[in-house]
């Protein structure tokens, strides 16, 4: 048997604002440990005893470089990096992956990238578990066992025990409970916490969506089948994806299939206890995280002086508690949070805020990840603006023009290849060039270290929209 992991890397994170951005969510955020999220859901795919494909990535555009180059970081080689133009919720992102898959039908294993998973080889065992059912032509969702009455999760009720393991059959899904609600589903034994993890063969999973959902299945395929490789990448047709409505496996599947009958496949729980989060804000990390003798969490220049019970996280300074207690402190080189633990869930309202106001903080981070490096913006005001700009070995920036703006780039470290207009000349450290406004121009790092450099904007219009490409190597023109 084959078991095709699929990772789905959508969703934004807003309750972990500041560390998580629209545009650099959760799962790119090492919030565990040393690796990040992605990375670790990558490297724990697996069940003993089965031959495991390499992954199926879907993913936002927006961010397929990091993703990708993630993956490269732990020598993980996708089978196919997915891109969705625009986020369609996980059904149609299964029908692509579905689809993607192919005619061997593989038994897919459909996992988001943002979830913490501390015990790896009970997680492997419950997926063997799982994938016997799966490849027998069952739909398979995983039920994490509660700990306490949570609000926060759906449920699941499961039904009869099955033979030859712990899996029962799927009873039916149930929405976030109130307290009490809660209390009664933990008191029962027969409630398991939903945790987005499902396992089915891919036909199978073509077939329920063309019964249950002939509209999300329609569009998926027709946006698949009027894709393209991209270089690593496979973009799925912009136009049909768009038509495609929005829908949840729960929603799509799970739930008239657990409803329906004459039920047209198995439903299959298999409970999972293996240190699950879904770190869906600051107050789900501080419990899972490992912890002080006095209850607090932190990372980076921190300094704790009475505080208990606490999250605090340092990225570009020394932050210091006194006197406090159930407290989230996150600080970044361009936000600080301070909320009451009890309140992270709110968190969101923070950046919906950021938005309505149309502030960049909401979408990315000062310094901005892109597929030839990274751009720092380190200091701005009325017609300028100052970037630190690191260009990786042999990669390049597109071939550009500004209307509104021009500039000036100094090299600090490194060698710079630049065309500007008709002329091309190499910049080695401490050299600089001016580049005039509507000039075609190009900034390349021929030599084997990155390229550092300092770029002064100067201008009546500085967004990252003015800018014309003519010739790119990543596609983007």
């Amino acid at each position: 048997m084959t078991l095709q992991p699929v990772i789905l890397c959508g969703g934004s994170g807003t309750r972990l604002w500041p560390l998580s951005r629209e545009r650099y969510p959760k799962q790119l955020l090492p919030l565990d440990g040393e690796r990040t999220l992605l990375q670790d859901t990558a490297l724990r795919a697996g069940a003993p005893g089965l031959t495991i494909a390499a992954p199926l990535i879907v993913c936002n555009e927006e961010y397929r470089f990091l993703t990708a180059e993630q993956l490269r970081q732990i020598d993980v080689q996708p089978a196919s990096l997915l891109l969705e133009p625009m986020g369609r919720n996980t059904a149609p992102a299964l029908a692509l992956a579905a689809l993607a898959a192919g005619a061997a039908d593989p038994v897919l294993l459909v996992m988001p990238s943002d979830h913490v998973i501390r015990d790896t080889a009970a997680f492997r065992d419950a997926v063997a578990l799982g994938a016997a059912h799966a490849d027998a032509g069952a739909v398979v969702t995983f039920g994490i066992t509660p700990d306490k009455p949570e609000t926060g999760y759906g449920y699941i009720r499961t039904g009869a025990a099955l033979a030859g393991g712990a899996a029962r059959t799927l009873d039916r899904f149930v929405e976030k409970p109130d307290a009490a609600t809660a209390e009664g589903y933990l008191a029962s034994g027969d409630y398991l916490w939903n945790a987005g993890i499902f396992m089915m063969k891919a036909s199978v999973a073509l077939a329920l969506l063309k019964r249950f959902r002939p509209d999300i299945e329609a569009a998926s395929r027709t946006a698949y089948e009027r894709g393209a490789a991209d270089h690593d990448f496979y973009r799925v047709d912009k136009t049909a994806f768009a038509a495609c409505p929005s829908d949840s496996i729960d929603y799509a599947i799970m739930e008239p299939l657990a409803a329906g009958e004459p039920r047209v496949a198995p439903a299959v729980v298999v409970p999972l206890d293996a240190g699950w989060s879904d770190v869906g804000a600051w107050d789900a990390l501080w419990q899972v995280a490992a912890k002080d003798a006095d209850g607090n969490v932190s990372r980076g220049d921190v300094l704790l002086q009475d505080t208990q019970d606490s999250l605090v996280f340092a990225e570009t300074r020394m932050v210091s508690c006194l006197g406090m207690k159930d407290v989230v402190v996150v600080e970044t080189c361009d936000a600080v949070m301070v909320v009451a633990k009890d309140r992270t869930q709110d968190v969101k309202r923070i950046v919906a805020h950021l938005k309505a106001n149309k502030r960049p903080e909401a979408e990315n981070h000062r310094k901005v990840y892109r597929p030839w490096g990274y751009y720092d913006s380190i200091d701005a005001g009325s017609r300028f603006q100052v970037k630190r700009i690191v260009v990786n070995p042999g990669a390049s920036l597109s071939l550009q023009m500004h209307h509104h703006r021009a500039e000036h780039w100094i090299v600090v470290s490194g060698t710079a290849r630049v065309t500007c207009g008709e002329n091309i000349l190499l910049l080695s450290e401490n050299q600089s060039t001016y580049i005039p406004l509507g000039t075609t121009h190009r900034l390349e790092n021929p030599g084997k270290l990155p390229l550092e450099m300092i770029e002064v904007q100067s201008g009546s219009y500085l967004g990252e929209d003015d800018i014309v490409r003519f010739e790119d190597t990543y596609g983007r023109k």
